[in-house]
This record gives structure tokens, sequence and C-alpha cells, in this order.
């Protein structure tokens, strides 16, 4: 379903991914973990083409990108691929929460208005918001709006998601249904690859956990392996801070 290839991408001397290669099955749901400054959500936005990387190669589906050559129709048609659900919401303060949920079907799919306005009022039944259609980001709590935003994503029936720390911005009693809302969308079999520092989430729901470290994978695997054996020191030393491991002795 994805693949990225040996993506490079730096501002100005600073260089965030250094040839970053990843895969992600169909209906796989990739869990990207790593320090601030890793380059997790840079990788994401690179995918999306929020960023354009210098250097690499990206497939979703049968699109075929070379980055840095990349053309305005290959990029539309990327983007109609992906979903994107940002750490700070990124929704319209002058629209209401359906108006927020219809935009990307009216302009970008050119959905008839009818028929938008009927898909988001399902799919913010489905996050749980079926008496918030009218409602404006400032009448939202900070769970709600990234509801709207998790619905926004999903009415577009993308092949992929991107969802960039979404529970980092809420307070701490918020983020269990949000994690819960992302588990639901998991179980509708759409491909996702999620930046979290939720361990406990990415123990439950990922196919494949992912390490960044200073713009590169340092290790991948599956949960049950990744949080219990890491095979790199680096994957060990970040761990700790939530996981206990048995000691280590050397003969």
């Amino acid at each position: 379903m994805i693949q990225v290839k040996h993506i490079k991408k730096s501002f100005g001397k600073l260089n965030v991914l250094k040839d970053v290669s990843l895969d992600v099955g169909d209906g796989q749901v990739v869990v990207l973990l790593g320090p601030s400054g890793s380059g997790k959500t840079t990788l994401l936005r690179c995918i999306n083409f929020l960023e354009h990387a210098d250097s690499g190669e990206l497939t979703i589906g049968n699109t075929v990108v070379e980055v840095d050559k990349a053309r305005k129709k290959q990029i539309h048609d990327i983007r109609k691929k992906v979903g994107f659900v940002f750490q700070n919401y990124n929704l319209f303060a002058n629209k209401t929460a359906l108006e927020n949920v219809m935009e990307g079907l009216v302009l970008a799919q050119k959905t008839p208005r009818k028929e938008a306005e009927k898909i988001a009022k399902e799919t913010l039944d489905w996050v749980g918001l079926s008496e918030k259609y009218s409602y404006y980001p400032s009448q939202l709590s900070g769970g709600q709006q990234q509801r709207v935003g998790i619905a926004r994503a999903v009415a577009l029936k993308p092949e992929v998601i991107l969802f960039d720390e979404p529970t980092s911005a809420l307070d701490p009693e918020l983020v269990g249904e949000i994690l819960d809302v992302i588990k639901r969308v998991a179980q509708k079999g759409i491909t996702m690859i999620v930046v979290t520092h939720e361990m406990a989430f990415a123990q439950d729901v990922a196919d494949k956990v992912v390490f960044m470290d200073r713009g590169v994978i340092v290790e991948e695997g599956v949960p049950s392996e990744f949080f219990t054996k890491p095979k790199e020191e680096r994957t060990r030393q970040f761990l700790s801070r939530f996981i206990s491991f048995e000691p280590i002795y050397y003969i």
C-alpha cells in the first residue's frame, strides 16, 4: 500500500530525514515512536506533500512519485488517497462541525452538497457528535474538535490516514476517548500511520512499531517483540522511560 524509499529532507543545514525507507502493508496500522525532533512528523508531512522532500520515491497504491520531480497532478492524486489528522485539529474556525467535514468532500472530491451533507452527518454520528453539527470549533472541547478532525479524514474514504500525535494537545482525561475512536478507525481496515507517545495504544493496536531517532529508522518490529526484546540499545534507552526491562548481565 505505501512504500517510502530513500526519503531525505533538510531545512537549511538541518538534516531532518536521512535516507528513510518504510513499507506499510494494505490495512496495516503502523505506529511511529521516537523522541521530539526525530523526524516523525516531517515524514508524515512528506508522505502527504505538506512538505516536499528533497529526494526519494513514494508509492501509494498504484501512484508512484519521485518526490523531487512530482507534478501537480501527481501530488493531487496522492492527496486524494491520503487523509491527515493534525495534532492541533486544524479546523476552520468560521465553519461548523458539519461544514468542516463537508469541505473536503465538496471542494476536493466534487461531491454534490446534498450528498456531502449526508456523508458528513453519518460520519459525525459515527464519532459521537450527532448533536454537534451546528457547533463551531470554539464551542467544542479539544476532544470534540479532534473527533471532527477524525470525521473529516474518514469521510473522504481515503486509502491511508496519517495521524500526527492526535492526543498530544488534549487534557489527559480526554486522551482515552480519542484513542478509542482511532481504534474504531483501525477496525475499518484503513491503512494507518500513527505518530504517538501512547505506548499502551501502540501495543494494543499496531501491526508494526517503528522507532525513529535523529532522522533515521533505528528499529522496527511487531509489538510483541519490539516492546519486550528491542534489538538496538537506543531503542531500549527510549523505551526504558515507559517500560521496565529485565537487567542484562554481561559475562
